[in-house]
Parts: C-alpha cells; structure tokens; sequence
C-alpha cells in the first residue's frame, strides 16, 4: 500500500491535502478504508460547521462497523463530497481521488500530523 507522498495523515488514519488558499481535503486513508470493509453509508459534516482537529465530525458505516470520522485539523467546512454521501463505495475504490470526504477552511493545524513515511510506519504490520 504506497500512500501518497504530498499528504499529510493523522493517527486516526484521515488523510489532509495541502492547503490551497486556507482550503485542504480530508479523507480516509486506504489503510482504513480496507479495515472498515465495505463502506455502505456516509455521514459527513455540513457546509458551514465547525470541525475541530481530533474530534468527531461525522462517521463511515461499513458491512462490518460502524466507525467515527475525526477532523485532523481545525476550521470551517466548505464542501462536502456529495458523490460520496451518494455512492459510499468511492471510499473504497478511491480514497485518495473521488472518494475525498470533505474540504475544510483550515484555522489550526496540529504538529502532530504525519508524514507518508511516518503513517507507513505507524501501519507498519498491521
């Protein structure tokens, strides 16, 4: 599983984009994405709410869990990836492209993410 270098990972296996004009992607990363199983229902945050690094923001239901979506950085939500909340799949077959989950104005972000590298490391053997 080759993650994809110009991103930045959480712990809790999100994935951010790099910041363009104050905006970054979030999604899950492929590591969780095969963990979860199949995912049937996305429940995404709204234009307009708040989202704070490390907390809940929504959750991804698969035919195995029910599993929560944390935020890893801080800010304001500007867009959520509708094709997703239509076609839940795109989580699976496509983490890092089609399946993003939200676009957030990021106002803090936590030292504490990863590099590729690090996150490899982190699901090194898992």
């Amino acid at each position: 599983m080759s993650n994809p270098q110009q991103l930045r990972f959480s712990k809790e296996h999100e994935w951010l984009s790099a910041a363009e004009d104050g905006v970054a992607t979030v999604g899950i990363t492929e590591f969780a994405a095969n963990a979860l199983g199949d995912v049937v229902y996305a429940q995404l945050p709204e234009v307009g709410d708040t989202v704070t690094a490390g907390e809940t923001c929504g959750e991804l239901e698969s035919t195995k869990s029910v599993s929560d979506l944390f935020s890893p950085v801080t800010g304001e939500v500007v867009e959520a990836n509708q094709d997703v909340v239509d076609d839940p799949s795109l989580v699976n077959s496509a983490p890092f492209e089609g399946g993003w989950l939200f676009k957030v104005r990021v106002a803090e972000e936590p030292a504490d993410l990863l590099s590729a590298d690090e996150y490899d490391q982190l699901t090194a053997g898992k």
